[in-house]
């Protein structure tokens, strides 16, 4: 990856990396870890942006072992104090004190957009679990593959398609198109 020169942000978490959270303790202890804080009105209230920062942590034990940039980020409401969202990512950008918030929120977007796309085809009538929990590992992989294509087809219609679209739009519930197509 390094050598295509590809970079990337990933959620981490603490039961994957053991490693790396106990580096990150360490330097947590001894000060070594940047905070940067970051304030947005999001039209209802005021959301509090603070994320800790770190360059250079290796991702775990070994000579092998792959050097990331880490931060942690948690959004709480200025008002309540409620927290909002919480998540930890590495990524290979070098963080700073000019950039490390605009990373975070990337992160933080990623994270949003994987976690609603697997919560929607697992939740949505897509049975993801039931259907492709079954036979082997290349089955699986090849049918949730051919699910996304045709989820990917349906979004390229809709862009390209104008009949397509008014029709998706009259029959807004993906259910509800597929159970009129049915009858």
């Amino acid at each position: 990856m390094f050598q295509h020169r590809c970079t990337f942000i990933f959620p981490c978490k603490p039961d994957s990396h053991p490693t790396l959270y106990e580096r990150l303790a360490c330097w947590q202890a001894t000060g070594g870890i940047a905070e940067r804080e970051g304030r947005h009105w999001n039209g209802r209230f005021t959301e509090v942006t603070l994320v800790r920062s770190i360059n250079d942590v290796l991702l775990r034990s070994g000579d092998d072992a792959l050097s990331v940039n880490g931060f942690d980020i948690t959004v709480v409401n200025a008002t309540t104090g409620e927290q909002l969202y919480h998540n930890s990512c590495i990524t290979t950008h070098r963080l700073t004190a000019d950039n490390v918030l605009d990373v975070a929120q990337s992160g933080r977007g990623r994270w949003t957009i994987e976690n609603e796309n697997n919560n929607v085809l697992k939740t949505k009538g897509y049975h993801l679990e039931h259907n492709f929990g079954h036979g082997t590992q290349y089955l699986a992989a090849f049918l949730l593959s051919l699910n996304l294509l045709a989820l990917l087809f349906h979004t390229v219609l809709e862009w390209s398609d104008d009949k397509y679209a008014l029709l998706r739009q009259m029959l807004a519930r993906r259910q509800a198109f597929f159970q009129d197509i049915q009858a």
